[in-house]
């Protein structure tokens, strides 16, 4: 096989470091938290500047962890901000790589296969990261690590720990070079897809290191992780058989839609049963707006931790493919009812429409009325275009006005945090 390149690129502390930068401060140097202070002191920071990572504050801590005797600014989230930031650097990316060479892994990350660019530049993967880093920095005044692999693990490990320990930034590895360097690397978890729970069932068969994995007995690997184990026993020497192709040519063969929220104040029984309507509502909207139907859903009720009660979920089916709120509504209002304990207080839902499929496939049973379903859609479709033209809250239910609704909060966020618009 043609030995590739690939390059992981991460942007440094990216929410806490745009924050600095609409400030004219230095992220290296500044102090700041991006936190919604209004909620809690249990709220989780979405990020900390590189300065005050330095001072060992983790990036995903919540706000009363931060040491007392550390100064610092806090920022309310601004998510359209960064999502405006983000797409400012992925141009930057296509200045230099076509999209098919990249792959957005989430906000602030992308991999790039860099193979086919490094002779028509006549540079190397290092001078290639340093030329795109300098130039984000320059265009935004984020500042970028690197990390450059002959395959996808490769970089993103590269990236995740090599680049870290390094004053440019910039990580490379080899399978030869991964395993001279990283085989005695602890702790298990600073290794992509390697959690907290798989280290912990690793270390109680005496597995603490990469090394100890590529070694291990791989019978006993399969015997404990079933097919997962081959991903393991690869990724433990550095191997890994998964191209930029495949990553662009993957379907999903199932698709679904999902909305979840974490109250700020818990909800008794009724409140959480509104809540579910409302949350029925907008995922209805979405799969309107996208030409699409269901026929299944599944809901989770998570409950205050102070009490001791299990947190309930199910599945219910819908008795038509739709999109039709109405239809889905009485079907998750029916699970809702069964599955929840009428006397805790509920401190997370989260509602998942399941086995999406485009609206042709949408069918009816013998006791619904096409024609009425037709005009539901219609209403959809004409609310989904008010709202496209004045705004999210420029036309609502009159749900989304009683007490212990959320709707209209929510649609002043983006991914649960204020948009900052």
């Amino acid at each position: 096989m043609e030995e590739r390149t690939y390059m992981c690129i991460d942007l440094k502390s990216f929410y806490a470091s745009v924050e600095c930068v609409q400030r004219g401060w230095d992220p290296m140097t500044t102090n700041l938290v991006v936190a919604d202070l209004e909620r809690t002191e249990k709220t989780i920071c979405l990020a900390v500047s590189p300065a005050m990572k330095a001072l060992g504050v983790p990036g995903r801590c919540r706000v009363f962890e931060i040491p007392k005797n550390i100064k610092y600014f806090a920022a309310p989230p601004r998510m359209q901000l960064y999502i405006d930031c983000s797409a400012e650097i992925y141009a930057i990316y296509l200045k230099y790589i076509a999209k098919e060479d990249i792959h957005v892994y989430s906000i602030d990350e992308v991999f790039m296969d860099v193979t086919e660019y490094l002779p028509m530049y006549r540079m190397t993967a290092r001078e290639l990261g340093k030329t795109i880093m300098k130039d984000i920095l320059k265009s935004t005044g984020v500042t970028a690590a690197c990390g450059i692999g002959t395959n996808l693990y490769l970089a993103k490990v590269a990236l995740d720990i090599t680049a870290k320990h390094v004053e440019d930034h910039i990580g490379e590895l080899t399978e030869e070079s991964y395993c001279q360097t990283l085989w005695n690397h602890k702790p298990l978890t600073d290794f992509w897809r390697i959690g907290r729970g798989l280290s912990q069932r690793l270390q109680n068969v005496g597995i603490y290191t990469m090394g100890d994995l590529a070694h291990a007995d791989e019978d006993m690997l399969y015997r404990m992780f079933g097919v997962d184990a081959e991903l393991m026993i690869d990724h433990a020497r550095g191997r890994e058989t998964t191209l930029m192709k495949d990553i662009k040519a993957y379907k999903s063969k199932t698709n679904s839609i999902s909305s979840g929220q974490v109250l700020g104040c818990d909800a008794d029984y009724e409140t959480g049963k509104l809540l579910v309507k409302e949350m029925v509502d907008l995922l209805c909207l979405e799969l309107v707006d996208k030409g699409l139907v269901t026929d299944s859903l599944t809901l989770y009720v998570g409950y205050n931790n102070r009490y001791d009660q299990k947190a309930a979920n199910g599945t219910a089916a819908i008795p038509v493919t739709t999109s039709s709120a109405r239809k889905i509504t009485e079907s998750a209002v029916q699970l809702y009812e069964r599955i929840t304990d009428r006397h805790t207080p509920i401190h997370r839902l989260n509602l998942t429409f399941n086995n999406v499929v485009d609206e042709i496939y949408q069918q009816y049973d013998l006791f619904t009325d096409p024609a009425e379903l037709e005009k539901e859609h219609r209403l959809q479709q004409a609310m989904l275009d008010i709202k496209d033209k004045y705004g999210k809250n420029a036309i609502l239910k009159g749900m989304n006005l009683e007490q212990g609704a959320t709707t209209m909060e929510r649609n002043r966020q983006i991914g649960g945090h204020k948009s900052g618009v």
